[in-house]
């Protein structure tokens, strides 16, 4: 059995008086694929926020046994927890070859070449600036800056909104494909049908708290889930 690389206890942010994660508590797995599904405003990503250090939070945040809780953001992509933004949150004056550099921050042009193997698309526009990118472009184009991070864990926020379906299909499966290498992922998705058919483990969120729990099969299983977030009927 995996040990957990991250450890989320009693999480709650809030934005002004408003609270929206109430007392969240869940972990991810060394190796494995854990998502979080649920509706707009579940508080999804303002957990993965609060994990990165992007928003205060209150409750403890373990990344591989040390609490990183009120850890800048800078120094939390350092030891290793690399957020995929929802949107993409390009540099879109800067060209891809631009972009993909600051994912080095600072190492060998050269580990670029690992970039351009699994994204080929992106070596052909690697000249191009990247707010010309289609938005399947872009989304390829944020993975792979995260991955030049060197991520023990990969957050994912969104990484399907507002695509084609054939570009969400690219993107799962480039997903499958680094859940085969062993990348360790905490995926927030819209889509809960393939969110659930690639996580190892899954937790509903509604209204700021963890309302269900267990396998991704187990969840893509459960009535009430298909009926709420998989559209069966």
């Amino acid at each position: 059995m995996n040990s957990p690389l991250l450890e989320v206890e009693d999480l709650r942010v809030r934005y002004g008086a408003v609270e929206a994660v109430h007392g969240v508590s869940f972990a991810v797995n060394a190796g494995e694929v854990t998502t979080l599904i649920g509706g707009n405003g579940a508080g999804k990503s303002s957990t993965l926020a609060a994990i990165s250090g992007l928003v205060p939070a209150q409750g403890r945040i373990r990344f591989d046994g040390h609490d990183i809780a009120g850890t800048p953001p800078h120094a939390i992509v350092r030891a290793g927890v690399v957020q995929v933004p929802e949107g993409r949150e390009m540099l879109s004056r800067m060209t891809v070859d631009e972009n993909l550099l600051m994912g080095l921050r600072g190492r060998d042009r050269a580990e670029l070449a690992s970039a351009y193997e699994r994204f080929p698309i992106l070596r052909e526009r690697r000249a191009v600036l990247a707010g010309t990118l289609s938005g399947g472009e872009q989304q390829m184009l944020a993975i792979a800056r995260a991955l030049l991070a060197r991520p023990r864990l990969l957050l994912l926020d969104e990484p399907s909104l507002g695509l084609a379906p054939l570009v969400v299909k690219r993107v799962f499966e480039t997903l499958t494909d680094l859940k085969a290498h062993g990348v360790t992922m905490l995926l927030v998705e819209q889509n809960a049908l393939r969110a659930l058919r690639l996580a190892d483990r899954a937790y509903v969120m509604e209204l700021g708290r963890i309302v269900m729990r267990g396998t991704g099969t187990e969840l893509s299983r459960d009535e009430s889930v298909a009926r709420t977030y998989l559209g069966v009927t």
